[in-house]
């Protein structure tokens, strides 16, 4: 588990706590993964992709989920339901035909935790192919 201390992403990410967790989010991917970010916040009319990353051959999808107070990281991954988990899938795969990424090329759907505590420290946990197919 990862921390970063909030204040430097309240300028970053103005507005929800969801925006300030994908900004957590991006940072811990560049800085400790050094994977390359091809998309944030890709949409269409039946949902949005918080992240679409690139680790090596495999495009991964990442889904944020930022809670606050007690149990936070617990609550946070626990949101991703086996009915969000299906609209992810779905949601992948129509990423995948907008961008014209081969049918071959494997993705990969993870879940990044992010506990936000009183002190102004956010816990950072990502749990790597948290969807299955």
């Amino acid at each position: 588990m990862t921390s970063f201390s909030i204040d430097e992403f309240q300028s970053i990410a103005t507005g929800t706590l969801g925006r300030i967790g994908e900004a957590i989010a991006a940072r811990y991917i560049e800085r400790n993964l050094q994977w390359q970010i091809l998309a944030q916040n890709w949409s269409c009319q039946y949902g949005e992709l918080d992240l679409i990353t690139q680790d090596d051959e495999v495009v991964v999808i990442i889904e944020v989920r930022t809670r606050r107070g007690a149990n936070a990281m617990d609550l946070a991954l626990a949101s991703v339901n086996q009915r969000k988990q299906e609209k992810l899938m779905m949601l992948a795969d129509l990423y995948r035909d907008e961008a014209g990424i081969s049918h071959t090329t494997p993705i990969r759907i993870d879940v990044v935790g992010i506990a936000i505590g009183n002190n102004g420290l956010a816990q950072v946990e990502m749990v790597r192919d948290a969807v299955g197919w």
